[in-house]
């Protein structure tokens, strides 16, 4: 074994919405700790991943809500407030981009803010398995960042320079985590994410910004099977409609969907029992 001093730091994942910042984050854990979907917003919480490497040390992967230059509701005024305080407090950023899409006015504000922070910088170009007819527009941004990698975090390529790139950026230092753990949140948290992640991907494209997951009771049963209640609360009535679906058809839907990958997972059974409800100032109470 090495006796070079071990690494120890954060990092956190800035870039726009739908850039891949879950996706990445899931793959250089290589375990599923945040959300993903195709949807604006999927990401509503600071979840931090850890990597532990025997040899080089931890980092602490903060993934961060896409930052709006629109802000239309309040919802959205603090998921960029969040996104802004991940930027503090962390020893490297990790600017993820999309050369597919052109860079317009919201891209050259997460720029601004990036290159405002004092902390080391890597530009991350993802989605390298697609064509970014996009991609000089970002290089020419290169000399702000002291690396640029082009990767595919959905099929794990060009993760192992990125990693070196990192842990060269981190000081030395003790873990931050227990060198058993992989994230921050906690299961109640997580059970909740993962049914939020099946209502985004299984409901059309106007229901999943006005819905979030509230958890109640979670109980392990005599027989072994583990019951899971939780609500799903929307703010508008046309969408609670939209929810449960003809028949009840969407609600199951996102059931079936949920309790599957929470069974595959847990590898318990697993008793979902799903209600939808209204309540048009649930974003007040979002912290």
């Amino acid at each position: 074994m090495s006796d070079a001093p071990k690494k120890s730091g954060m990092a956190a994942l800035i870039g726009r919405s739908n850039v891949g910042k879950s996706t990445l984050i899931n793959s250089l854990i290589g375990t599923k700790v945040a959300i993903t979907s195709p949807k604006p917003q999927t990401t509503r919480h600071a979840i931090q991943g850890v990597l532990n490497d025997e040899m080089r040390g931890q980092v602490v992967f903060v993934d961060t809500p896409g930052i709006f230059k629109r802000v239309p509701d309040r919802l959205t005024a603090k998921l960029n407030e969040k996104a802004r305080e991940s930027m503090t407090g962390i020893d490297c950023l990790i600017y993820v981009v999309d050369p597919t899409r052109h860079v317009g006015e919201e891209e050259r504000l997460i720029h601004g803010l990036v290159m405002a922070s004092g902390v080391p910088k890597i530009m991350v170009l993802n989605k390298s398995d697609r064509r970014g007819e996009f991609r000089d527009e970002y290089l020419a941004w290169s000399d702000g960042f002291s690396t640029v990698l082009e990767i595919s975090a959905l099929h794990c390529k060009g993760l192992k320079p990125l990693i070196q790139a990192i842990f060269d950026l981190m000081p030395e230092g003790e873990p931050l985590y227990p060198l058993d753990r992989i994230t921050n949140i906690d299961n109640r948290f997580w059970l909740s994410e993962i049914i939020r992640e099946k209502v985004f991907i299984q409901t059309q494209q106007e229901v999943p910004f006005g819905v979030t997951v509230e958890m109640g009771s979670v109980e392990e049963r005599e027989n072994g099977t583990v019951y899971v209640q939780a609500s799903l609360i929307t703010r508008d009535k046309r969408h609670k409609k939209m929810l449960i679906g003809h028949g009840g058809e969407k609600i199951k839907a996102i059931g079936r969907s949920a309790r599957r990958e929470l069974e595959a997972v847990t590898n318990r059974k697993i008793f979902l029992d799903l209600e939808v409800s209204v309540d048009e100032k649930w974003e007040e109470r979002f912290v």
